[in-house]
């Protein structure tokens, strides 16, 4: 194709042998990442559609859970990895940007937060009060997670 041509030509005048080359390792880990991954499909190694990359999430997440079990805190870190990267492979697929994704997805979970906060507060619920003991501290999780799902339902203001 052309774009394959002119991708040639261009690694040819600046002395490059890897597809990678030009890719900046300072940028965010998953525009890192996505970048990697769209280099690695312009020569042919990638799934034909997000129906081959959906699978490995769950294979990661096994991999995630066996490490978490079995491995070194060093091997689970690694099957993270590997998790996060399948996930920016399917976002990739989807045309998604997973560092914008992600961004939304942490101000959504913030928003959210913030009203179980407030929630807390205009029912004199103190959120750092967990206790000392196994119940008290699922006694707690269970009155967050209630608040929690009173904000969720709760449409968001405009």
């Amino acid at each position: 194709t052309v774009l394959a041509n002119w991708d040639a030509i261009k690694r040819a005048e600046k002395g490059r042998t890897s597809v990678f080359d030009g890719v900046p390792r300072s940028l965010p880990a998953l525009s890192y990442a996505a970048k990697v991954q769209s280099k690695a499909s312009g020569v042919g190694f990638d799934w034909p559609d997000v129906e081959g990359a959906l699978p490995k999430i769950a294979e990661e997440l096994d991999e995630v859970q066996q490490a978490r079990r079995d491995g070194t805190a060093d091997d689970v870190r690694e099957e993270l990895g590997d998790l996060l990267f399948a996930v920016v492979n399917v976002a990739r697929h989807l045309k998604v940007d997973a560092e914008s994704a992600l961004r939304a997805a942490t101000q959504k979970f913030r928003t959210r937060f913030e009203g179980v906060e407030r929630l807390a507060t205009a029912r004199s619920i103190d959120l750092r009060a967990t206790g000392d003991d196994e119940a008290s501290r699922a006694e707690h999780l269970t009155a967050l997670d209630a608040l929690w799902d009173e904000v969720k339902r709760t449409p968001p203001l405009p």
